[in-house]
């Protein structure tokens, strides 16, 4: 269980690359007697303050699990409100993202959404490519198993192309065509709303992932909740399948 602790100086051994499971938004609304769409409003809010956080620490990448491949089989009428919020929140919120240097990308199956959904997120992307502050990748309709089969289907193309050999196929070949490729892998995957679980994310990144579970919903996950998860993080030893000698 993760205590409450200051807030951590930038720089001090912090994450290069946090994955976030943002669970509880339901939770939340439905202990304040609130339809479940104002959990949902709470939670893209919590987003905006973790993002702009993450940037004042000099944190690299940021991964947000936003919506999961599993997640359509959620009520049709929460679904569509999760829709127009996000198409709503690339409409109000990339402008301020792009002024403020940050990189959007998105990672998942974008095929299952709407013309103007998809058209948002390329746009997004497009405009702010070539920024040089922290990198924000928001994960929808992704699912870590839907990742590796896609992988595993381009390298199997490429061996029936004849421009990869069956035996040059290897870890290294295999993370190559995996979404966040380019990123370093994740340091920290914090999920919240209690759950201890990773739920088809991020399967292959975060092999090594250093794992925070808090029990505080997403939408009251805030700058301290933030501090409390990387003072856990910096009082960790990574040995990578070492051992603490070797380190």
């Amino acid at each position: 269980m993760m205590t409450q602790q200051k807030q951590p100086e930038a720089g001090a051994s912090l994450p290069r690359h946090i994955a976030i499971i943002m669970d509880g938004n339901n939770r939340w609304a439905r202990a304040r007697g609130l339809p479940g769409a104002e959990g949902h409003k709470a939670g893209e809010a919590a987003v905006q303050a973790v993002i702009r956080r993450c940037a004042e620490l000099g944190v690299e990448a940021l991964t947000l699990f936003a919506f999961s491949s599993e997640n359509w089989r959620r009520p049709e009428e929460e679904v569509q409100h999760l829709m127009r919020l996000f198409l709503r929140a690339l409409g109000e919120r990339v402008a301020e993202l792009h002024d403020n240097g940050v990189r959007l990308r998105f990672i998942g199956e974008r095929s299952a959404f709407s013309e103007d959904l998809q058209r948002g997120m390329a746009e997004s992307e497009a405009l702010t490519a070539d920024n040089p502050g922290l990198t924000v990748a928001v994960a929808v309709n992704y699912g870590g198993q839907w990742d590796m089969a896609r992988a595993a289907r381009r390298l199997a193309e490429d061996v029936a192309a004849g421009r990869l050999a069956p035996d040059a196929i290897d870890e290294q070949a295999l993370a190559a065509h995996l979404s966040l490729a380019d990123l370093p892998p994740p340091d920290l995957l914090i999920r919240t709303g209690g759950e201890c679980r990773i739920s088809n994310f991020l399967l292959w990144q975060a092999a090594y992932s250093e794992l925070c579970f808090t029990p505080v919903l997403w939408p009251d996950f805030d700058d301290q909740a933030l501090a409390a998860a990387l003072t856990d993080y910096a009082g960790r030893q990574r040995r990578f399948g070492g051992r603490e000698e070797e380190i």
